[in-house]
């Protein structure tokens, strides 16, 4: 599944997107604002419109396999990400983050993500290129977390975790914000102030989004540049798709089920291809299994799509027989 892309290619389209990230991160700095429904719902589409050309671009310098992949693998990061906006919701709710600033704290995770997903796709990378059978490992654990998003609970407060709790012993905070400032001085001392906990809560929980996106998406690609590009366009616009969506995270009450979908396809997928390859002593006897199929990208994008798709159209059919009961009096 491996595609070799021009390096040329992969030099400007890398040095084209950082630039996109750098001058996003300065309109920020510049102009924290709250953006209406319009101008968040321009930047989404800008922004999707961006990956489907993109695509299209890779389609045409490397084929179609690699566009396949690209789109697949963007599809899955992307609906990752929105399920993860649930979980930014609940912490600038926590923190009591002041709208104003809630661009620049987005701004900052995406960022933040990106480095480490940059780091988890390199270190994956050379992984995999010396013990295919890490395949095994990352199935299983997409399989782990598929069955973790079915039967998980329901419960949906945020809860701060060790490393959080143990900043907050450690370091002087105050509770009050001082615009974006991470310290500030008060009664005459400099302390810290919640928006470095808020920074930390960010960094924190994309360190766990990596572990799942990660493998997801070197179960349908084994490029390294693919495998970063359709996380960066996964994460540009999901800082506007926040507050594009608002309350309609709450409304796709079926995304997880349709994440685990896909999750759960993939890892096996995964552990599909690692029994092709298989090179451990102990699964038949070190050497590959014949009878494991291949899938092919086309199939992940049918599973894919259709998940997703079936998954919207129930969470919006169900919410609006609930928006119609609480609004009807005779029930």
């Amino acid at each position: 599944m491996t595609h070799e892309l021009p390096t040329w290619f992969e030099a400007v389209a890398l040095t084209a997107i950082v630039g996109l990230l750098l001058a996003d991160l300065a309109v920020v700095a510049r102009r924290p604002h709250v953006p209406s429904m319009r101008e968040s719902g321009l930047w989404v589409g800008f922004y999707v419109a961006l990956a489907g050309l993109f695509g299209l671009v890779v389609w045409a310098v490397g084929g179609a396999a690699p566009a396949g992949e690209f789109y697949a693998g963007w599809l899955t990061e992307y609906s990752l990400s929105v399920d993860n906006l649930f979980v930014f919701v609940l912490i600038m709710s926590r923190f009591a983050v002041p709208r104003e600033h809630q661009q620049r704290v987005l701004m900052v995770g995406i960022l933040v993500a990106l480095v480490l997903r940059a780091g988890f796709i390199l270190a994956g990378a050379a992984i995999i290129e010396q013990f295919v059978w890490v395949f095994y490992l990352f199935g299983a654990f997409l399989v782990y977390t598929a069955v973790k998003l079915v039967v998980g609970d329901d419960d949906e407060e945020y809860r701060e975790n060790v490393a959080i709790r143990g900043l907050r012993r450690v370091l002087p905070l105050t509770e009050r914000y001082d615009g974006a400032r991470l310290r500030t001085v008060q009664d005459g001392r400099r302390v810290w102030t919640p928006m470095l906990v808020v920074f930390f809560a960010i960094g924190s929980t994309d360190l766990l989004f990596a572990l799942d996106s990660i493998p997801a998406i070197f179960g349908l690609t084994h490029d390294p540049f693919i495998v970063f590009t359709t996380n960066v366009f996964a994460l540009m616009g999901l800082r506007q798709l926040y507050f594009l969506l608002g309350g309609l995270l709450e409304r796709l009450v079926y995304l997880p089920l349709a994440l685990a979908v896909i999750l759960g396809f993939i890892g096996v997928k995964l552990v599909l291809e690692a029994m092709a390859d298989n090179t451990v002593p102990f699964v038949n006897g070190g050497e590959p299994i014949a009878w494991a199929p291949e899938v092919p990208i086309w199939v992940s994008l049918v599973v894919i799509v259709g998940s997703l798709a079936v998954a919207t159209v129930a969470s919006l059919v169900r919410t609006a027989r609930s928006a119609d009961v609480d609004t009807d009096p005779g029930r």
